[in-house]
């Protein structure tokens, strides 16, 4: 075995988000950013969401299944800063309209905190079926 290989295997260990099942994604924080076709940062995020049925009537609806993301993928790799870790998580959504879409999401734990809180989403190109 190539020595890549084996030092690469060797830091990957499957986890899950520490806490997910207590995981927070803001509602504000979709409507204003992952579903806002005006956000400097989230409009081309919010076309993607929409494509797959997201909308501002029923932003639960996405908040329940980003924590669904959350709570069932492995977390990828955590980095440790120096305000807490932050977590990236690859998987697959599934929409109101049945659409299945590969994600990546980033949340954080601040430091003397439990409760993992929503940073980020968007789509890994290519990857939906």
């Amino acid at each position: 075995m190539h020595f890549c290989t084996l030092f690469r295997f060797r830091l990957i260990t499957l986890m899950k988000l520490p806490n997910a099942h207590l995981a927070t994604v803001p509602i504000d924080k979709i409507l204003g950013y992952l579903l806002s076709p005006t956000h400097p940062r989230g409009k081309s995020k919010a076309t993607f969401f929409r494509n797959l049925g997201f909308d501002e009537s029923a932003p639960e609806s996405l908040a329940t299944e980003l924590t669904r993301h959350a709570m069932e993928n492995d977390v990828l790799h955590e980095t440790v800063t120096e305000f807490g870790v932050r977590y990236v998580i690859d998987g697959w959504i599934c929409s109101a309209n049945g659409q299945r879409a590969r994600i990546r999401t980033a949340w954080f734990i601040d430091h003397g905190q439990e409760i993992p809180r929503f940073v980020t989403a968007h789509p890994i190109r290519g990857r939906r079926r």
